[in-house]
């Protein structure tokens, strides 16, 4: 009776004690994996991932600046995250105060990045497994400007862009990037690279230009006034008509024979200007054909020359509608 006695305690004490191993065992394995500070870091990358701004912000317990919050969530915080590549979260690193950093090493176009979690010990749950949480702090910004718009696209997202300018409050790692693309005005893409909370951002600076479309618009409309302005010209048999280009002679030119035609026509430029777009001086060539009258000898012979010509517009754009007007001195 005594041995059996023996053998069933030392069987439950062995048993104890496997059971209080595997106790040890899986409270160590949980505070290193679901309960470890990187499980927080792991938390808040998936929630930039599927672009729930509310839940990052709550995770990295940040404090939002007085910035515009349009890439703290859905699609452009989706397109910042979506650049992140390579992602490798390292050990925990251990800091005074119960705090730790959890750096994290990844690829945002082809560049090696780290950006560096600082976290602390919020206390235990169930008496065993670890709590962590972010250390709050401020949401870092990226200064955005565009030439004479006030629109502007960034991470796909239309935002507005008051006076050329505007401040976005942004989530960290992430790529942001500006650009415009409109129908008369564009400008190419740049970003910027965010990867931390107090590391440098340079700002964005869209240089905004006329696209294809402006340019051809208003060159045809120059094209029309300079040709309507030719045919008028020889209508009105004038050698100095209401036009950029004129003829200047002493002999005397046959009444009904004259006849301007345009041989060269402007370059279009438009350049921005003291918040306004401007086209830039337009130079073109004329031709006037005729007959002559040499007032001394009174030989008669064919007047044939070309003129250079320059002259001013100013442009206007309304919506869809441009109008080009011609600024002429006489």
């Amino acid at each position: 009776m005594s041995q059996a006695l023996v053998r069933t305690a030392a069987g439950w004490l062995l048993g104890l004690m496997l059971a209080v191993v595997g106790a040890i065992v899986s409270v160590n394995l949980v505070n290193s994996s679901v309960a470890s500070p990187q499980q927080p870091v792991r938390e808040y990358l998936e929630a930039l991932q599927k672009g729930e701004g509310e839940r990052a912000l709550g995770l990295l317990r940040a404090s939002v600046p007085d910035a515009d919050p349009a890439m703290l969530d859905g699609t452009a915080l989706q397109t910042s995250a979506s650049r992140i590549t390579n992602v490798k979260l390292g050990g925990a690193e251990q800091r005074s105060g119960n705090r730790v950093l959890v750096p994290l090493d990844y690829t945002i176009d082809g560049s090696q990045l780290r950006t560096e979690f600082l976290l602390e010990s919020t206390g235990t749950e169930w008496l065993f497994f670890h709590k962590w949480a972010f250390v709050p702090a401020p949401l870092p910004t990226v200064d955005i400007t565009v030439v004479n718009s006030n629109e502007a696209t960034v991470n796909g997202v239309p935002v507005n862009m008051p006076g050329g300018r505007n401040t976005f409050a942004v989530f960290y790692p992430g790529e942001y990037e500006a650009s415009l693309n409109g129908q008369f005005f564009s400008a190419p893409p740049t970003s910027a690279t965010v990867s931390g909370r107090d590391a440098p951002t340079a700002p964005l600076n869209l240089l905004t230009q006329a696209t294809e479309e402006l340019n051809q618009a208003v060159a045809a409309r120059v094209k029309e006034f300079l040709d309507q302005c030719a045919a008028e010209a020889g209508k009105q048999q004038r050698l100095q008509p209401d036009c950029p280009f004129y003829h200047a002679t002493n002999n005397r030119v046959v009444d009904g024979t004259i006849k301007w035609s345009i041989t060269e026509y402007p370059k279009i430029s438009i350049e921005p200007f003291d918040g306004k777009w401007v086209v830039a001086p337009l130079d073109g060539k004329a031709r006037i054909n005729a007959e002559q009258v040499d007032l001394f000898t009174g030989a008669v012979s064919a007047l044939n020359e070309v003129h250079d010509f320059s002259f001013t517009t100013r442009l206007d754009i309304e919506g869809d509608t441009i109008k080009v007007t011609p600024l002429l001195s006489f």
